[in-house]
């Protein structure tokens, strides 16, 4: 298969990429969920510790870990792979948290790679909070900017996604991917 096959959705919370995940899937598409969102039902309903709220760099962790093997498993994928944030996200979440990026937190955002990498912008009048999703829109504002600071570092250059209804964020992707 030739064009990139590890497609990569970034930027703060509450911006329109889970949807285009789901939309990506609905059109037949392999994708990856967010890592944080599964990380968290798990450990609410078990009253874990890795919990953003509780231990933010065990949270981190897991996430880390989550990404990897979501990573490992789309290696045998026939086309392309959609993933609802990646690897370097976690460098970003414990940048924003001012905790330390350990070295082999590091080493993996520089080693395990995505072909292409988006970026969803704040879009307040679509942001919401949930059960998962306690962040507030001051905090989505400084996750995009650390995701948007933290890509790059490692080597990607970031596409935004336009503040666009599903499918023409999904047309705008698939586009700029067949372009690649």
């Amino acid at each position: 298969m030739s064009g990139p096959r590890r497609i990569v959705l970034t930027g703060g919370p509450g911006s329109g990429k889970t949807s285009l995940i789901e939309a990506l899937a609905a059109t037949g598409h392999a994708t990856s969920p967010e890592a944080g969102r599964a990380i968290i039902r798990r450990q609410q309903r078990i009253e874990g510790e890795a919990l953003p709220w509780r231990d933010r760099a065990l949270f981190a962790e897991l996430m880390l870990d989550r990404e990897l093997e979501a990573h490992a498993r789309a290696e045998g994928a026939d086309g392309p792979v959609f993933f609802d944030r990646g690897v370097p996200d976690v460098v970003g979440y414990l940048t924003l948290c001012d905790l330390p990026v350990p070295a082999h937190v590091e080493r993996a955002a520089h080693e395990v790679r995505y072909d292409r990498a988006f970026i969803a912008p704040v879009w307040p009048e679509i942001f919401g909070q949930d059960a998962e999703r306690r962040q507030d829109l001051d905090e989505a504002r400084r996750t995009f900017d650390a995701m948007a600071e933290v890509y790059p570092r490692f080597g990607y250059d970031l596409i935004e996604l336009p503040k666009a209804p599903v499918a023409e964020r999904l047309a705008f992707v698939l586009e700029t991917i067949r372009e690649a």
